[in-house]
């Protein structure tokens, strides 16, 4: 044995020749623990040494004593090999690895269910990650990515794993070593049971089995997480672990040794261990006349140690084949029609998950949090919508065997990155390949586990909106495929998987208070025609408390926010009629069979909710009868009968809503306040009437959206921000009182000193007092560092402090009569749109969809007369006629296009008579005027039918 660096003449010129360099022979050799080698011979992988425990993987004799050829699952040269006690490795241009032999402690990164391994087996867990360096230990492994991340597996019962911890039985499933995320690794090795990294700025930490020193702390302990190895003079810029020691070289050519010496490896001429790092003496070290050799090597063996050289060119660690550069993508542009070479450059490019994912990763290093993207998807997107947009090239993209690769690894794969960057294909968005593409896709991040599941939803949430917007479309559009195709009940599964992801990306587009696309990039209009609300909410109402299971029908109410408006308000429709409906037949089963039932339900159970009211004492009668209701009575339908007039008609209804809410959001009323341009009511901090009468309140308002009434109600937004537990903003502020609110925004813009020199005290103007919002201490000013604070404590006191109890109960009285998981389905501004209706009046609109019956047709010269008279009616005048028309002066949610007005001629009506309406079925009936001048006589008649609103509550001049 040697204690003294020595060279070995017979290598000399084999390592420096042409086949040292890897371009005709010898490119990488690798030994283990144990004796025997793996090596590659130009990107050929070949195996020598006594077959035990198949390491070696010929099933035909118990020994190997010759190199023979080991066959790889995929056509990509093999650039790197390691070697164990027990297993191997193999990583390959395209930044696969392979692992077999013994998988005692899970150094295959195969998982528990793999004991032995016989033949190279692709390592799932790492498809979609850019390896670009391999090291096996005695039984433990690690791995090095593009980034400069470090993955690990197997042995860890010194904390050779470095993650902070022990494992007896070892590491199974492979994982990122944490604590060497923003190290910025660039280089791994592996002894028998410990570890060592370098990273780009030349520091070297250790970890594992400190026994010999091998960790160069000073110390024989072990350490369970990185160390710096803190005593070398000088940035390094090689490491190389032996069994029990360890190989630093310097940039300067300085080589250092610590660890185990007993075989002279320390090089010291003593066999005896070093706890620290030692300087091994080299001829260059020694004599200054001596030049240090620019392209040294070390590796350190079992026992053994060699420097030695080697030229630049034949190390392509990190090298990925197929990998995209800007260079590359230019001259496949500017090609026509392409070479057999840009051909295979393209489809080695889409050969392998790791040759996309390396083609855009960051060269920023490491990221610096899980949730941090180390691809740049922006160049993704950019570099895919060039290619895509030359023909010769889109041929030539096939995702085929990748996608086969991803979905075979799906429960496995450790980083979604490579989805990412799928994803922000435009192809994917194309109906060719919804079944080939999309639908894998699905099912293969439905499938991944929980903690990569996890870090996908928080990589999505980091995306810019443009970006995040590519993925949801993707979906989107495959889903609305399956629906416009009539897939649905053929493709159950598959449409449930796109239902799930798209639940993903949704949950992933609420960052904080806000959204990061708007929600209506989720709506697939295709559910509204093809699928039957009438079966799904039926569906949901009886599984909605429920899993999913796999042999039910997808339910679409299981994602309102893919559920256009008009279909969610269809799905409130039929689930109060389901509810209407229980209610009848507890009605009929009450009456049939009374002795069964207690005697209170018997004797009082009816299958309506009937209001008899006097109109003039019309919300005095409305809360007394509410009050006295029992609440489950709420939900059955409503009838509205007048006391004055004893018939029952569904024009009561429109009547009542109307009326009472005019009345109870009256200037003058006592249960709500004005904004000081009186446009916007709010609850009052101080209200003039009891909670309970809020209660009713809410009752009054959920009975309304309930049995389909559009009312007046001139809240705010905030109001059903608040229904459906959204949080109130600066933009609500804005709505109700703009000018305080634009203040408030100014003074955060202001600086310290600015905010300062107001000497604005920490209070607010509200309900006509002014308001401490830190009672704790009175006087207390706002400040450069605690205006934040204030705007939010106004915020909260105006929407959320000063009106808790009446708010609470108006939300109780209106969840008592709607379903709150139902009301959920909605967002606030379509919550407020079916409630109150819109003002966006398009009376062109209105013309254009009326249809005129009998004599009347839209030539006609009295139906071109009342156009004309139309026309020149005022705003208000206008609105007074739609609520003559329909039984409402607003607009419907669904706009202007959803009123169908029609016209046709009174029935024996003569020029003294007015036009008359039927609101239930949006009829007007229009006398025949010709007394000259028409267009007077007609104005006048219709002046007078609209203003006289039916004459129930107002007495109206009709006078001429």
């Amino acid at each position: 044995m040697y204690h003294v660096c020595q060279p070995v003449p017979c290598l000399s010129s084999c390592v420096r020749s042409g086949g040292g360099a890897g371009q005709s022979g010898l490119h990488s050799l690798r030994s283990g623990p144990l004796p025997g080698c793996v090596c590659i011979w130009t990107g050929v992988l070949l195996g020598g040494r006594r077959r035990r425990k198949a390491r070696r993987f010929t099933k035909s004799s118990l020994q190997q004593t010759e190199a023979s050829r080991v066959t790889m699952p995929l056509p990509i040269p093999v650039i790197q090999v390691a070697c164990g006690s027990s297993h191997s490795l193999a990583l390959t241009k395209g930044g696969d690895v392979f692992s077999w032999g013994l998988n005692s402690h899970g150094q295959l990164g195969l998982g528990k269910e793999v004991p032995l391994q016989l033949v190279p087996d692709l390592v799932c867990a790492l498809v979609g990650v850019a390896v670009t360096q391999i090291s096996a230990g005695a039984s433990h492994t690690l791995f090095l990515t593009l980034p400069g991340l470090v993955y690990c597996c197997g042995a860890n019962q010194s904390g050779q794993l470095g993650l902070n911890r022990v494992d007896e039985k070892g590491r199974f499933n492979i994982c990122m070593v944490p604590a060497l995320r923003p190290l910025g690794v660039s280089f791994i090795s592996c002894g028998e049971a410990h570890s060592a990294v370098l990273t780009q700025e030349g520091e070297v930490f250790t970890f594992g089995e400190g026994s010999c020193g091998q960790l160069g702390h000073d110390s024989s302990a072990d350490e369970v997480t990185p160390r710096l190895v803190d005593r070398l003079d000088g940035s390094a810029s090689q490491i190389s672990c032996g069994r029990r020691h360890t190989l630093v070289l310097g940039t300067s050519g300085q080589l250092w040794a610590f660890g185990n010496g007993s075989k002279g490896q320390m090089g010291t001429g003593r066999p005896e261990d070093s706890l620290t790092p030692t300087l091994v003496q080299l001829p260059w070290t020694t004599d200054s006349a001596a030049a240090v050799p620019t392209d040294l090597q070390i590796s350190a063996g079992w026992n053994t140690n060699f420097t030695f050289t080697l030229p630049t060119q034949s190390v392509d660690r990190g090298q990925i084949t197929g990998r995209l550069d800007e260079a590359k993508l230019q001259k496949w542009l500017l090609m026509r029609h392409g070479n057999a070479e840009a051909k295979r450059e393209i489809s080695s490019m889409f050969l392998t998950s790791s040759s996309l994912v390396a083609s855009f990763t960051k060269s920023a290093g490491p990221p610096s949090a899980a949730d941090v993207l180390s691809v740049d998807l922006d160049a993704a997107a950019r570099a895919f919508d060039l290619l895509l947009a030359t023909p010769w090239i889109k041929q030539h993209v096939q995702f085929n065997y990748l996608l086969e690769l991803l979905f075979a690894s799906r429960t496995a794969l450790k980083s979604p990155e490579i989805l990412l960057v799928l994803l922000t294909c435009r192809l994917f968005q194309e109906d060719s390949s919804v079944m080939t593409v999309v639908l894998p896709l699905a099912i293969i991040i439905a499938d991944l586990q929980e903690k990569t599941l996890e870090i996908l939803r928080r990589k999505w949430s980091s995306l810019k909106p443009a970006t995040l917007m590519r993925h949801i479309v993707v979906f989107r559009k495959a889903l609305a495929f399956m629906l416009r195709n009539g897939l649905l009940a053929t493709h159950n599964p598959g449409v449930k998987y796109l239902l799930e992801v798209l639940k993903l990306l949704y949950k992933a587009n609420k960052t904080g208070k806000s959204y990061k696309v708007p929600l209506s990039t989720f709506y697939v209009d295709e559910i509204c025609t093809n699928v039957n609300a009438f079966q799904d909410v039926p569906l949901w109402t009886q599984f909605k408390t429920e899993d999913d299971d796999d042999n039910r029908p997808a339910i679409f109410c299981r994602y309102p926010f893919l559920l256009p408006l008009v279909y969610k308000a269809a799905a409130f429709n039929i689930f109060a009629s389901i509810v209407k409906e229980a209610e009848r037949i507890a009605y009929r089963m009450a009456s049939g069979c009374p002795e069964t039932l207690p005697l209170a339900v018997s004797e009082s159970a009816a299958p309506v909710f009937q209001l008899t009211l006097r109109r003039t004492h019309l919300v005095e009668d409305t809360f007394r009868q509410l009050a006295a209701a029992d609440h489950c009575a709420f939900k059955r339908e409503l009838l509205v009968l007048f006391a004055d007039d004893r018939k029952l008609m569904n024009v009561n209804k429109r009547d009542f809503f109307l009326h009472v809410f005019e009345d109870l959001t009256a200037p003058e009323s006592d249960m709500i306040m004005y904004n000081e341009s009186n446009t916007l009511a709010w609850f009052p901090p101080k209200p003039k009437v009891e909670e309970k009468t809020y209660f009713l309140f809410g009752v009054l308002c959920g009975l309304a959206l309930y049995n389909h009434n559009i009312i007046h109600m001139p809240f705010p937004l905030v109001l059903f921000k608040k229904l459906l537990k959204v949080k109130p903003s600066l933009d609500d502020m804005k709505e109700f009182e703009p000018v305080m609110a634009e203040s408030w925004r100014c003074m955060l813009d202001y600086t310290p000193d600015e905010v300062e020199a107001m000497e604005l005290p920490f209070a607010m103007p509200w309900g006509g007092e002014d308001v401490e919002l830190d009672p704790t201490e009175p006087g207390k000013l706002v400040t450069g560092t605690n205006k934040r604070e204030f705007v939010d404590a106004c915020i909260n006191y105006a929407f959320n402090k000063s009106v808790e109890g009446v708010f609470e109960a108006f939300k109780k009285g209106f969840f008592k009569v709607c379903d709150i998981d139902v009301v959920e389905f909605f967002q606030p501004e379509e919550l407020q749109s079916v409630t109150v209706g819109q003002e966006n009046y398009d009376w062109e609109v209105l013309k254009q969809n009326t249809v005129y019956e009998g004599e009347y047709h839209d030539l006609h010269p009295t139906i071109v007369t009342f156009w004309e008279v139309f026309e020149d009616l005022t705003a208000e005048e206008k609105k007074k006629f739609l609520l003559f028309v329909t039984g409402c002066d607003r607009v419907p949610f669904l706009g202007m296009e959803s009123i169908k007005m029609r016209v046709a001629v009174l029935p024996n009506s003569s020029e003294i008579h007015l036009p008359e309406s039927l609101t239930c079925h949006c009829l007007l009936l229009l006398p025949m005027y010709q007394r000259y001048p028409v267009e007077r006589t007609m104005k006048t008649r219709l002046l007078r039918a609209i203003n006289h609103n039916r004459g129930f509550w107002k007495n109206v001049d009709t006078t001429e």
